[in-house]
């Protein structure tokens, strides 16, 4: 992929938002950061308790905005917000974890842009990047995907694709497809008004339901690679274990 033209890029002239929440969104943020494109408004989601005290934390999207003085909001829901005071040219949608409603899809002008951890359609949902490794993928990527009111069923923009290593856990695979997601959002934000995105594929539809605690129990009665991927998946977050939390 070849990098992006950091002239081209300050010439972009796109009013942007910015909605996103973990680590993975924090890194796309950053990039539009450091290359002159920062978003007039940042959305994530609320502060969660963490920690044995139950202390609330920012998320990180929240923290890097904040640090570079962009305003944030942060809803429980977006159904009663209104872009309109903002005049967006684009909301880039990155990981935030809450439904965008209708009127918020059709608020900027070119609609919102979504960077997808994935190879659409397959993973379409909360966590591509694990359920990729669970079901032993040899690949996944990235995609810059319209949004539209489905889960992750809008028109495609460009995608990148990278292996999965046979090591890789999902705290690596995520750190990897960040980067990527960067660099292909900044490859394309010069030229996606002239752009036109490609419906997706009709067959090849899998979803990637969020991680719970059973996926964490392993079956001994399955192939060794399949426990392997099992472990490696949810590993940056906790460990596997053989009965049920």
């Amino acid at each position: 992929m070849r990098s992006p033209d950091r002239s081209s890029l300050k010439n972009v002239g796109l009013r942007l938002g910015f909605a996103g929440t973990p680590a993975f969104a924090a890194t796309v943020l950053s990039g539009l950061i450091a290359a002159e494109l920062t978003p007039v408004v940042v959305f994530t989601q609320p502060d969660r308790p963490t920690g044995r005290g139950r202390t609330l934390k920012p998320s990180p999207v929240k923290a890097l905005a904040a640090s570079q003085g962009i305003g944030v909001l942060q809803p429980q829901s977006l159904k009663g917000v209104s872009l309109e005071e903002y005049a967006l040219d684009m909301l880039i949608v990155v990981a935030y974890g809450l439904l965008l409603p209708a009127h918020v899809l059709k608020a900027p002008r070119l609609g919102c842009l979504n960077v997808h951890a994935s190879l659409l359609p397959r993973w379409r949902g909360a966590a591509p990047i694990e359920r990729a490794i669970i079901a032993g993928d040899n690949e996944t990527g990235v995609c810059l995907m319209q949004m539209d009111e489905g889960l992750d069923t809008g028109p495609i923009y460009a995608c990148r694709r990278t292996a999965i290593d046979d090591d890789e856990t999902g705290g690596s695979l995520d750190k990897k497809l960040a980067a990527l997601g960067t660099r292909l959002l900044l490859e394309h934000l010069p030229e996606i008004a002239a752009l036109t995105p490609t419906p997706q594929s009709e067959t090849g539809i899998t979803y990637a339901h969020k991680l719970t605690s059973k996926d964490s129990v392993l079956d001994w009665n399955q192939s060794a690679e399949t426990i392997a991927c099992q472990v490696r998946a949810p590993a940056d977050r906790g460990p596997a274990c053989v009965f049920s939390p």
